[in-house]
C-alpha cells in the first residue's frame, strides 16, 4: 500500500528523525503548559526546582508523537496531530477550570454527549491567543511535513504498513505501561510541592496538565459490577410517585467528626460537665430516635458520608481501590433533595469552607439542590480557631428554616471540630478544660483529647439550640443530627490505644468491626411534626435498628416522612436496610443483629442488585 501523503522534497536519516521527535516533543509540552490558566514563568520556575516534572509531561508527549510520526512515516505530520490534540485538551482543561473550577479528567471522554448541552449553560471565554497559537503551530508542522520526511527505516521488512503498526502499537504499549505504574504512583503524584494540595485544579496546574492528567487514568475509578446489565437496571428505574409524603421540614446536620467516644467507660464526666449533654438529653426524648451510623471511612471522608448518606450509594463499593466519592459524580444524579424537590420542597446545603473543596459547588448542583452556601457567600462569619464555629451555623440554618415560605429540606456540614487537633487550634492562651479519664494518658494524648472534646461540646451545643429553636416553630419540623467519621488523635491511632478502645483493637480481634466507623445519630421531630407524623406509628413501622450503615439514613429519613414509596431506588434500600442495616465491605450486620462475613444466596442478590443499580445510576441515567 503506497503512503497517501505527499512525498517531501528532503529526508532526515533515523537519527536526524529521533532528533526533531524529541525537540518537538519538548515545544508541544511547552506549548501545551502555556495554555494553562495558571503563570507560565511562575510554572517554569516550579519544573526547575523540581525537574522531574519536566520529564514526566513530556514523556507521554513524546510517546504520543512516535506513534504518530511511525504511522504517518513523518515526525512532522505526526507532531501537527500530537500537537492539536494535546494542545486542544489544555485549551479544554483551561476553559473548564475557569467555567467550573475543575480540571478536565480522563473520565470526562465519557461525557461528550453532555459537552454540548454544558457550552450553552455557561458564559464561556475561550483563549484566542492561546488557540490561535495552536492553530498556528499544527500548520506550521504540517507545512514542514511537505518538506522534510524521514528516511527509510533501515530494516527493510519493517518499511511497509505493517512496520508502522508495529512501531505506533510499541509506543503506545510502553505509554500504557508508564500510565499503570510510574503515572498511577500516588507516592510519586504527592511527593511534589504544589500550592495547595487539596485543590485539585491548583494541583494540575503546578503540576503540568499533561502529568496531572496521566495520573488521573487510574484515579476516581467505578468498577463495572459482575452481570451487569444496562437493560435490566434501566427496568429498575420506574414507579416513581411524588407527593405521597407529609410536609414536615427536614433538617439535616452533618457534624465534622462528632462522636460519642466520651461516653466510654475509661471517662469518667458527670451530669455537671458531661460534653454531650443535649445528645443524651435527646435521646431520651419521646419524639427521637438515636443510635449509630457506619459511616465509610475511619478519621477521615467527610464527603464520602455525605455522598452515602444522600444518594444510598456506598463509597467503599465504588471500586475494588481507594476512591473519593464526591470525584466519581460527573453527571445529575437521583438524591434526597430530588425526592423533596419533586414534593415542592425548597432544598438548600450549608457548608462554611471553600466550594472546590471535593468538588463540592459540583456536585451538589448535580444532585439537585436550589441553594447552596460556602464560605465565600456567608457574611461575617465568625471563627473560632481557624475554622468556623458551629454556633455561627446554626444561625444560619435557623434563618433558612425561618424564612422558608414552605416545606424545608436543608443539609449542612460543619467544619468547626476538623483536624488537627493541636493545642493552638483556638490561640495560643485558650484554656481547655481537664480531660477526665480513669487511665493516665500521656501529654500528647492529653492535648488532643482535650482539644477534640472542646469541639465535642460546640457541635452538642449546636445540636440543643437546633433543637431549641426547631421546638419554637409552629411549623412541623424533623432535625437530623450525626457524625461524619471518628476523630484522628494521632499517629496509629494513639489516643485509641491509651484509651484502650475497641476501635485501636487489631483487625478480627475488635469486640465490634464496625466501631472504628461508628458515629451517633438522632431523629427527633418537634411536637409539630410529631403530630403530623403520628410519630410513634411512624417510628415503630420504620422498623429502625440502633446501628445502620449511613446510606440507608436518608432514605430512613425519606420513610419516616411518608416518602418510602416515592422513588423506587429509595424504596429498595430501605427494604435492603430491614435485611442487612450495616454493610461494611465484606462485613454484613443482619437483621437480628448478629454480625457475618457470609451471606445466604437471597441476601447476595440483593447487594448485587444495588451494586448494579448504583453504578447504572452514576453512568448511565439521565436525570433532568
Amino acid at each position: 500500500m503506497r503512503n497517501p501523503l505527499p512525498n517531501p522534497k528532503y529526508r532526515l536519516s533515523l537519527p536526524l528523525s529521533l532528533l526533531a521527535a524529541v525537540l518537538l516533543a519538548g515545544g508541544i509540552t511547552l506549548l501545551a503548559l502555556w495554555c494553562q490558566p495558571n503563570s507560565f514563568r511562575g510554572l517554569l520556575s516550579g519544573f526547575l526546582r523540581q525537574p522531574l516534572l519536566i520529564v514526566l509531561n513530556a514523556l507521554p508527549v513524546g510517546l504520543l508523537l512516535l506513534a504518530a510520526a511511525a504511522l504517518f512515516r513523518n515526525v512532522f505530520f505526526g507532531a501537527a496531530l500530537v500537537n492539536l490534540a494535546v494542545c486542544a485538551l489544555s485549551i479544554a482543561n483551561r476553559v473548564k477550570i475557569e467555567v467550573r473550577d475543575e480540571p478536565v479528567f480522563p473520565r470526562d471522554f465519557a461525557l461528550l454527549k453532555e459537552v454540548g448541552s454544558a457550552l450553552e449553560s455557561y458564559d464561556i471565554h475561550y483563549p484566542a491567543a492561546q488557540i490561535a497559537a495552536v492553530v498556528l503551530a499544527t500548520a506550521a508542522l504540517l507545512a514542514l511535513g511537505v518538506f522534510l520526511g524521514c528516511k527509510p527505516f533501515p530494516v527493510e521488512r519493517l518499511r511497509g504498513w505493517a512496520g508502522s503498526l508495529l512501531g505506533a502499537a510499541a509506543s503506545l504499549a510502553v505509554l500504557t505501561g508508564l500510565v499503570l505504574s510510574v503515572y498511577a504512583s500516588k507516592g510519586l503524584y504527592q511527593s511534589f510541592h504544589v500550592s495547595n494540595a487539596e485543590y485539585v485544579p491548583a494541583v494540575f496546574n503546578d503540576l503540568g496538565f499533561p502529568y496531572a492528567f496521566c495520573h488521573h487514568f487510574t484515579t476516581y475509578l467505578v468498577d463495572r459490577p459482575q452481570g451487569f446489565s444496562r437493560t435490566e437496571a434501566e427496568g429498575w428505574e420506574t414507579g416513581d410517585t411524588p407527593g405521597l409524603g407529609k410536609d414536615v421540614s427536614v433538617i439535616m446536620v452533618m457534624n465534622e467528626a462528632f462522636s460519642d467516644i466520651t461516653d466510654a467507660p475509661v471517662f469518667s464526666y458527670g451530669a455537671g460537665n458531661d460534653p454531650l449533654a443535649n445528645l443524651h438529653a435527646l435521646q431520651e426524648d419521646p419524639h427521637a430516635i438515636s443510635g449509630h451510623v457506619v459511616v465509610p471511612g475511619f478519621a477521615g471522608g467527610t464527603a464520602n458520608t455525605e455522598f452515602d448518606v444522600l444518594t444510598g450509594m456506598q463509597t467503599t463499593a465504588l471500586s475494588a481501590s481507594t476512591t473519593s466519592a464526591m470525584r466519581v459524580v460527573n453527571r445529575n444524579l437521583d438524591s434526597l433533595f430530588r425526592v423533596f424537590g419533586n414534593d415542592g420542597y425548597e432544598t438548600s446545603f450549608y457548608h462554611p469552607g471553600d466550594n472546590w473543596f471535593y468538588n463540592r459547588e459540583n456536585v451538589y448542583r448535580w444532585l439537585g439542590v436550589e441553594e447552596t452556601r460556602f464560605i465565600e457567600d456567608m457574611e461575617g462569619p465568625e471563627y473560632k480557631g481557624r475554622w468556623v464555629a458551629d454556633a455561627y451555623l446554626a444561625r444560619y440554618i435557623e434563618a433558612a428554616l425561618a424564612q422558608a415560605e414552605g416545606p424545608l429540606f436543608h443539609f449542612s456540614t460543619t467544619i468547626q471540630n476538623h483536624m488537627s487537633y493541636t493545642a493552638d487550634k483556638y490561640g495560643p492562651d485558650y484554656d481547655f478544660p481537664p480531660v477526665e479519664t480513669s487511665l493516665p494518658l500521656s501529654e500528647e494524648v492529653e492535648t488532643l483529647l482535650s482539644v477534640y472534646v472542646e469541639g465535642v461540646r460546640d457541635a452538642d451545643a449546636m445540636l440543643g439550640r437546633l433543637r431549641f429553636f426547631c421546638a419554637s416553630q409552629v411549623k412541623p419540623v424533623i432535625l437530623v443530627y450525626f457524625g461524619d467519621h471518628l476523630p484522628y488523635l494521632g499517629n496509629d491511632m494513639l489516643a485509641y490505644k491509651e484509651l484502650g478502645l475497641d476501635a485501636a483493637a487489631p483487625e478480627g480481634e475488635q469486640r465490634d468491626p464496625f466501631s472504628p466507623y461508628k458515629t451517633p445519630f438522632v431523629i427527633w421531630a418537634n411536637d409539630a411534626a410529631a403530630a403530623v407524623l403520628d410519630w410513634d406509628r411512624a417510628v415503630e413501622s420504620l422498623d429502625l435498628p440502633e446501628t445502620v450503615s449511613a446510606c440507608f439514613l436518608g432514605a430512613a429519613v425519606l420513610e419516616l416522612t411518608g416518602r418510602g414509596e416515592e422513588s423506587p431506588w429509595f424504596a429498595f434500600l430501605n427494604q435492603l436496610r430491614r435485611e442487612l442495616p450495616v454493610v461494611q465491605k465484606t462485613v454484613y450486620q443482619l437483621a437480628d443483629g448478629s454480625v457475618t462475613g457470609e451471606l445466604d444466596p437471597g441476601q447476595q442478590d440483593l447487594i448485587q442488585k444495588w451494586r448494579r443499580w448504583s453504578y447504572y445510576k452514576l453512568q448511565y441515567k439521565e436525570v433532568p
